[in-house]
């Protein structure tokens, strides 16, 4: 006489996969910046409980009283969410023992050489693996390089006697942040996902199905990697091409923002890319010296990427060259002008300084002795050279009594017009002033 059996225990990935479609998984995000903080709200606005996670006690505590620091994330989602429960920031990394999913969304930067600095990563995966339980999710979504998902957190992950694709679920999703974009967010940028195993891509692309609005699945972390460090690699070599164009047409003579404009006009074959005065933010001067440290590590010489990196950074001092043309032209020198900085956020309108060309300029100067100040109206205060700055409100008779003015950053509250009229000399190194014929305008 035979027995029947009982039904079979579901395995981890379907108890999870249950748990994440009734949004009953609870989720937990490392690290809430500019890319963890608003992929938590989001998760949060999806219906899940979320655990944010930072070791920086300010920000958590400014987060519990419903307050953002993210541009990006207004004030009023955050407090929402907290006073609903559904958001939770803590500097309790024991937490992490009650979570289904934990996304890491650390910093990575370069170290002194210029090599990856993955301590943060490791430190975050260190606070998981002490915490790892059977079906547990962990994405990394801090931009690196190809293998750090499968060659220092897995290896990390399975000490603790689990098997990834089975006990556990590991994959690797690149951040895509875009900080002040009015078109793009966390929500409709597509999603890459690459997991260790089939399993882990299926969990992972399950989890985000949930609230973003595509999510593209590809073969393995490698792949997913790899991704992001072309996309940003890509902008870097273009940016660095036209900025090599536009010293050469200084050269020449020649306007090379006409020159831009008018390729721009070919409907095929050609995306335009504009000059500047170098290259600022977490992601485009950073990840192209992942890509060409992983490539000298495999024995391969990324000769276009790195000397791409080169000329980008060469921008500020070639435009404190032509700070030092514009004094000159009006029998000034460098040393003991005064010199105002439009603009030290890396991009416009937002007020995240990290690697913002502005930094580098008004350190050559100040080098060179110059009297230096900025003027930004998202960045009230600077931290520059072991002193607080603080933001010059602009007036025209404040405005005549700076030696040279350079637009750094093109926010759209600079009153242009004032400045055109009130400034004795001006550096626009973003086409800021397009239109405007003076002779104290130099141009990139």
């Amino acid at each position: 006489m035979s027995r029947r059996r009982g039904p079979s225990t579901p395995s981890a990935a379907a108890q999870l996969l249950r748990r994440i479609e009734q949004r009953r998984a609870r989720l937990g995000v490392i690290g809430l910046g500019y890319v963890g903080l608003p992929l938590a709200v989001e998760f949060g606005q999806a219906g899940f409980r979320v655990t944010g996670f930072d070791i920086d006690a300010r920000r958590v505590a400014r987060l519990r009283g419903g307050r953002s620091y993210v541009h990006d994330v207004p004030d009023a989602a955050v407090r929402a969410l907290v006073r609903s429960g559904a958001f939770t920031p803590t500097g309790d990394f024991t937490e992490i023992r009650r979570l289904d999913v934990v996304n890491v969304c650390v910093p990575t930067p370069l170290s002194k050489q210029r090599d990856p600095d993955v301590s943060y990563i490791l430190s975050a995966a260190g606070e998981v693996k002490k915490h790892l339980r059977r079906g547990m999710l962990v994405i990394l979504e801090s931009t690196t390089y190809p293998g750090t998902t499968e060659e220092l957190i897995l290896p990390m992950l399975q000490e603790t006697g689990m098997k990834v694709g089975k006990d556990f679920f590991l994959a690797f999703s690149p951040e895509r942040v875009d900080p002040g974009n009015p078109k793009f967010n966390t929500r409709n940028i597509p999603k890459v996902v690459g997991g260790v195993t089939p399993a882990c891509t299926e969990v992972a692309v399950r989890l985000y199905q949930q609230r973003l609005d595509k999510v593209v699945a590809v073969s393995s972390p490698q792949v997913a990697e790899m991704v992001k460090l072309l996309e940003n690699t890509f902008r870097s070599v273009n940016i660095g091409l036209v900025n090599e164009l536009a010293l050469m047409c200084a050269r020449l003579k020649i306007d090379v923002w006409e020159v831009i404009e008018a390729a721009a006009t070919k409907p095929f074959g050609f995306m335009p890319f504009y000059p500047g005065p170098g290259l600022g933010g977490h992601c485009i001067p950073i990840d192209p010296f992942y890509l060409a440290w992983k490539a000298r590590a495999s024995g391969f010489e990324a000769r276009f990427i790195e000397l791409a990196g080169h000329v980008n950074s060469r921008m500020p001092d070639h435009v404190v060259d032509l700070v030092a043309t514009s004094l000159n032209g009006r029998g000034k020198a460098v040393r003991g002008s005064r010199i105002l900085v439009l603009g030290v956020a890396y991009k416009a309108d937002i007020d995240d300084t990290r690697e913002s060309p502005s930094i580098d300029i008004m350190t050559t100067l100040r080098d060179r002795e110059a009297r230096v100040e900025y003027s930004d109206p998202h960045v009230p205060t600077l931290e520059f050279q072991s002193r607080r700055l603080r933001s010059v409100a602009l007036t025209p008779a404040r405005l005549r009594r700076y030696d040279c003015v350079v637009i750094a950053t093109p926010h759209k509250a600079f009153p242009y017009g004032m400045l055109v009229k009130h400034a004795q000399a001006i550096v626009d190194t973003r086409n800021a002033l397009r239109g405007r014929q003076s002779r104290k305008i130099v141009r990139l």
